[in-house]
């Protein structure tokens, strides 16, 4: 367990679009489950074959490797965010593209076992980054995308959307 503790951020802590994402973190120790999710996303994806991870469920849509380099991407930016807003930086911050970072990033020449690796990376950044924080910091906001956001909202956002994207992954592409 961690000595840290993070409370579950109030509605008026992020914008409402990310009310989905945090509506699907479980009671309890967030750090903890920031911690074990990128476990649970490898065990779901180790062994799938190259064909398997090129597999898109749909015409336009992300690859299953699309996906994962996506999780990497937006916890990467959530992070950033949190990092900022937590150091009191009250500059406000734009929003990103999902879309256009999927684009430009050629997941499709990286194997998936190398997204994976870089997905338990990015994670315990992510991790390091909430452990080092005082009650103070965790409830200060910050700006980004016209909306504010609390610091711990936002490790709340990286944790929600990561089950939202593994949801989407065994509903429409490994349950076929």
């Amino acid at each position: 367990m961690s000595t840290v503790t993070i409370e579950r951020p109030a509605a008026d802590e992020y914008a409402e679009y990310y009310g989905r994402y945090v509506s699907k973190v479980p009671d309890g120790d967030i750090i903890e489950l920031l911690r074990q999710q990128p476990a649970e996303t490898m065990a779901l994806l180790r062994g799938l074959s190259p064909e398997q991870a090129n597999f898109a469920y749909a015409p336009g849509k992300w690859t299953i490797k699309e996906v994962i380099g996506h999780i990497c991407d937006a916890e990467r930016v959530f992070t950033y965010r949190a990092m900022r807003f937590a150091r009191n930086d009250q500059t406000p911050l734009a929003s990103f593209d999902e879309n256009e970072y999927v684009a430009n990033a050629n997941f499709a020449s990286r194997t998936l076992p190398d997204l994976l690796e870089e997905l338990q990376a990015v994670r315990a950044a992510t991790v390091c980054l909430a452990k080092s924080l005082d009650a103070e910091a965790l409830a200060r906001r910050g700006t980004a995308s016209g909306k504010e956001m609390s610091v711990r909202a936002l490790f709340y956002v990286s944790a929600g959307h990561e089950r939202h994207h593994v949801a989407l992954l065994r509903e429409r592409y490994l349950s076929r």
